[in-house]
């Protein structure tokens, strides 16, 4: 019987098959995208801000209890000061109708230029009290790892608003991590620094247990970050190494063959390894060496990221590497029943395979998994795997055993594994808004993607000032959500501003100036029209 029917016939009784299939997922998609949205303002977004503002003593307040009274202490880190940064500045495109969010930028912005910026050696303070006076704690003086997430929240500052204020502290800090903390022997970055900047050596006095003195993959994964954020706003030719660089040592020194991140380095690169040690001291030193599942997902993500804003698109190494990282993590971290991924395992030399020595499942690593498994979802759309069905898992996971849906934000780990955690602090200077709201903002933009570009500047002009030119021109309009413009001289990209108007050094002779729209899922308009 069907051999008698058409051809064109078959096609269309086909499509009429595929058809509901294909509305069926997009309206699941679209209603896992309305879960998302109402968690990332209601459940997280509006507890925290404004209330998180510290108006007394400027920045945010740092720990708030489970049901988000504030805490006692309230001892501040340059980490969860410029997430703050961060996390409010990316809401100001995310939610363009509500002006607190650009107004509580700007005040984290002001605690980190005029508090925890060194003003006598340069870099940032790693710790301080509420006021910013420089605190005492286990923490190096200064950090690369600190100062990379303040160059990733003053980037997105500069994003968000145009103050180049906040983009000139972005680059002072990148100049100053340049001067102190590049290798330019072995490549990547020291991150312990005493506060004249000078690198801390590791000595036999220090304990086995610590990481003074180390290389290490957090430090590297999140400097990538950093300068991938940067990059979009300041297209610097050293940056641009530097970045380079990064994704390179990330992607082919600190990944291992098996797919998982090697977490700690001598400063040549050797890997600090107990596997030859026994299991007691393995244990002992765990935080040394062991596979964090959350990390190796986050990371597949962030090479991505960052090839992508390098120009470098699908690099197929790169490409080839984050799938290994994630494959490795679902089939050795993941828990097949409720989903979510474990946060430690350990290659034991004398045991088949690996061993989870630590079965919680921190909230960070959930919010990273189901940002990376959509994406590779999108990316491997077939892959026996099935991306997307564990993406919806740990979808649910999240919301059954993460979100607090009484009290707001996330518990720290899973009450699946470790309940007590419905009492445990939603804020403290490791836990903020930053992994949750990034990963949620992606993948509402996953889920409901954009396409359509913004349109083209108008009206583009250029006026001589005393030193250098003006470039301005008409806003342009877009769909959704509206980001900025990215500036060219002679067709390569020179600067970014969300503004309608962009300062360019120098006299502007043997220059044609163009100017692109981009929204905030990076659509591109047309090139306005040339001047010179």
């Amino acid at each position: 019987m069907n051999k008698l029917i058409p051809a064109h016939l078959k096609l269309l009784f086909s499509g009429c098959l595929l058809l509901p299939q294909m509305l069926l997922a997009q309206t699941e998609k679209q209603a896992i995208a309305k879960q998302m949205e109402r968690s990332a303002r209601v459940e997280l977004l509006d507890k925290w801000y404004p209330r998180s503002v510290d108006t007394a003593s400027g920045g945010f307040l740092s720990a708030f209890t489970y049901d988000f009274k504030v805490a006692p202490d309230q001892h501040k880190m340059i980490v969860t000061q410029a997430r703050h940064v961060w996390s409010n500045a990316k809401a100001a495109l995310f939610y363009p109708g509500v002006p607190y969010f650009k107004a509580d930028a700007k005040h984290g912005f002001l605690f980190l230029r005029d508090k925890m910026w060194d003003k006598m050696n340069g870099g940032f303070y790693t710790y301080t009290d509420r006021d910013g006076n420089v605190a005492e704690s286990s923490f190096a003086p200064k950090e690369a790892y600190g100062n990379s997430f303040a160059i990733y929240g003053l980037a997105a500052y500069y994003q968000a608003t145009g103050d180049t204020a906040g983009l000139n502290l972005a680059k002072q800090t990148f100049w100053w991590l340049e001067k102190h903390a590049h290798d330019p022997v072995n490549k990547g970055y020291f991150q312990h620094m005493n506060e004249d900047g000078s690198v801390i050596k590791r000595t036999p006095d220090f304990p086995s247990t610590s990481d003074k003195g180390y290389k290490d993959q957090n430090t590297s994964i999140h400097l990538l970050e950093a300068f991938t954020e940067l990059y979009t706003v300041w297209p610097d030719s050293l940056l641009r190494e530097r970045l380079k660089e990064m994704l390179f040592l990330v992607r082919d020194k600190i990944t291992t063959p098996k797919g998982y991140l090697t977490l700690f380095f001598q400063p040549d690169w050797t890997p600090v390894s107990t596997r030859d040690s026994s299991k007691e001291s393995i244990l002992k030193h765990r935080y040394l060496d062991h596979v964090s599942f959350g990390h190796d997902v986050e990371t597949a993500y962030l090479m991505l990221e960052a090839s992508h804003v390098l120009g470098l698109g699908h690099n197929e190494n790169t490409l080839k590497v984050a799938k290994r990282m994630v494959d490795h993590a679902l089939k050795n971290g993941w828990d097949g029943k409720v989903g979510g991924f474990y946060d430690e395992g350990y290659y034991y030399k004398d045991q088949p395979g690996i061993s989870i020595i630590k079965d919680g499942k921190n909230w960070w690593a959930q919010a990273e998994g189901v940002n990376s498994l959509l994406m590779m979802s999108t990316l491997y759309p077939k892959d026996e795997l099935k991306y997307y069905d564990k993406f919806k898992q740990l979808w649910t996971y999240v919301q059954t055993y993460l979100i607090d849906h009484q009290h707001g934000d996330w518990y720290p780990a899973g009450i699946d594994k470790e309940p007590e955690m419905k009492d445990a602090l939603k804020g403290q200077i490791w836990k903020g808004t930053y992994h949750n709201f990034r990963a949620l903002m992606n993948c509402i933009n996953q889920l409901k993607p954009d396409k359509i570009p913004p349109s083209v500047p108008q009206k583009v002009s250029l006026k001589k000032l005393a030193k250098g030119v003006r470039l301005q021109w008409a806003a342009a309009k877009d769909n959704r959500q509206f980001m900025g413009y990215n500036i060219y001289s002679n067709g390569n990209r020179i600067g970014y501003t969300p503004l309608t108007w962009f300062l360019i050094d120098g006299n502007g002779k043997k220059a044609s100036y163009t100017i692109r729209a981009v929204d905030l899922q990076g659509n591109l308009s047309k090139p306005s029209v040339a001047v010179k």
